[in-house]
């Protein structure tokens, strides 16, 4: 008898809101976890040494784990088959050495002075900051081998008129982790008085993410596949293996699956641009533009200190601002998945990166901390709809069996850009320094005006995007 490979899928029912609220508990721990990283991995690399641009390198980590990891594991966890399901190896183990990795970055100088005692040599002069790097690398890709297959799951057990809704409610989860991750420590400090170190913040962040996790790997049921294998044939199992088609082929596949796939990736490459020229620079802007320190990184210990409380004012009202925009986000995720079944994903969408790009362009003109509130509240709708509608809109373009494959290429569109961001526009910001009385600083305002710019060619993109 010939080799047979049968299988069986499980017709897909629809989610419950209850279902859906638990099916994205996970993307909670994670983006807690991510948020915590986007906030303090400025005050802490800084303190080490990191001029703008080292700090923007150090930031590469992101988007080049991105490309790499996520269309890997992409692929791997399309082919996993495996008693504990496809996608869950990937998300815990993504989960797992994550967390290590949070609670290990904050103690990068006191890592590094042990590695040096362990090894009886000196501490290397950026011994504390190339910890930190590592760090910054480890956590990243982690992330990413977690977050692809995570987002994979959607087309896997959501039915396809769920999609739009389901992505909705990641964007949701993303908009509660970031508001609770970002809202604690200034809650404490405002209402108790008491100032949340950051080493404990990150051990904060590392708990949320494995716990978090573990519980959608326990709770969330993957679809099984069963596979009846008779008698093995040589020469059919290798046809059978040649006739599959490579990552390369499948990336071609994708982009000639419709001409609107194109768009839409080309949509998420400026979006990006945008994006992270937000993300990255935003608590540096806080600190020296909004609160005026100036760069500290060549400043000696006592003078590090001087600045310390108005540091930690500063870090504190770059978390509110985060807060903020998150909480929009998760206030007007779902109602974005709803608007977006009836009038359409694209139309929505290009209304909230208007909004998106009109707040970054007001927040790079004017620095008044009760203004810049306003404008990160603003571009929390944006934010919801960049994490939702993009992948609604591709999602009908997913060929079935490909999840995983598609959404690690779709990563690379937004990894990507992040890589122009971390290196010219970081680049361009070292270079635009200036004299204040205290020292020097830096114009990081103007990381605004270039993502308000690619915003607004990626609503341009949407509106011509055909969909279905």
């Amino acid at each position: 008898m010939s080799n047979e490979v049968i299988e069986k899928e499980q017709s897909m029912k629809p989610f419950s809101t209850v279902q859906l609220l638990n099916f994205c508990l996970g993307f909670f721990g994670l983006q807690f976890a991510w948020q915590m990283r986007i906030i303090l991995s400025g005050p802490v690399t800084e303190g080490l040494g990191a001029s703008p641009l080292i700090f923007g390198l150090i930031w590469l980590a992101g988007p080049v784990t991105g490309m790499l990891v996520q269309p890997i594991i992409g692929e791997l966890s399309d082919k996993t088959h495996t008693v504990f399901g496809k996608r869950r190896p990937y998300l815990f183990a993504g989960a797992l050495f994550a967390s290590l990795a949070l609670w290990a970055f904050p103690n990068s100088a006191a890592i590094a002075q042990k590695i040096a005692e362990l090894l009886h040599v000196p501490v290397p002069v950026f011994g504390g900051l190339i910890v930190a790097a590592i760090m910054i690398w480890v956590i990243d890709a982690c992330v990413n081998a977690a977050q692809g297959p995570y987002r994979a799951l959607v087309p896997d057990l959501v039915p396809q008129e769920q999609h739009s809704l389901a992505n909705a409610y990641l964007s949701f989860a993303i908009g509660l982790g970031s508001v609770v991750a970002a809202g604690t420590a200034p809650f404490l400090k405002y209402v108790f008085g008491y100032q949340m170190s950051i080493n404990a913040q990150f051990v904060m962040a590392a708990l949320a993410f494995s716990l978090a996790m573990l519980w959608t790997c326990i709770t969330i049921k993957e679809h099984r596949y069963k596979k009846e294998v008779e008698s093995v044939q040589t020469e059919k199992t290798e046809t059978v293996k040649a006739d599959e088609p490579s990552f390369v082929q499948k990336v071609t596949d994708f982009f000639k699956s419709s001409p609107e796939v194109a768009k839409i990736c080309t949509l998420q490459l400026f979006t990006w641009i945008g994006i992270m020229s937000l993300n990255i620079f935003f608590t540096q802007y806080a600190t020296h533009t909004v609160y005026g320190v100036p760069d500290l990184t060549s400043a000696s210990d006592e003078i590090k200190n001087g600045y310390l409380n108005l540091i930690n004012k500063s870090t504190n009202f770059s978390s509110i601002c985060f807060a903020i925009q998150n909480l929009i986000c998760f206030l007007v995720s779902i109602p974005i998945g709803l608007l977006s079944t009836k009038f359409g994903n694209k139309r929505v969408h290009f209304i909230s990166l208007i909004t998106l790009a009109l707040a970054l362009v007001g927040m790079g003109i004017y620095k008044e901390p009760g203004f810049v509130l306003i404008c990160m509240a603003i571009a929390g709708i944006g934010w919801a709809s960049v994490l939702a509608l993009p992948f609604a809109m591709l999602s009908e373009f997913i060929k079935k069996g490909s999840e995983g494959s598609v959404m690690g290429i779709f990563n690379i569109f937004i990894a990507g850009p992040q890589v122009l961001v971390c290196t010219l526009l970081a680049w361009a910001i070292n270079k635009c320094q200036f004299v204040i009385p205290e020292g020097i600083n830096y114009h990081w305002e103007y990381a605004f005006f270039i993502g308000a710019i690619t915003i607004l060619i990626a609503a341009v993109i949407t509106n011509l995007i055909k969909e279905k």
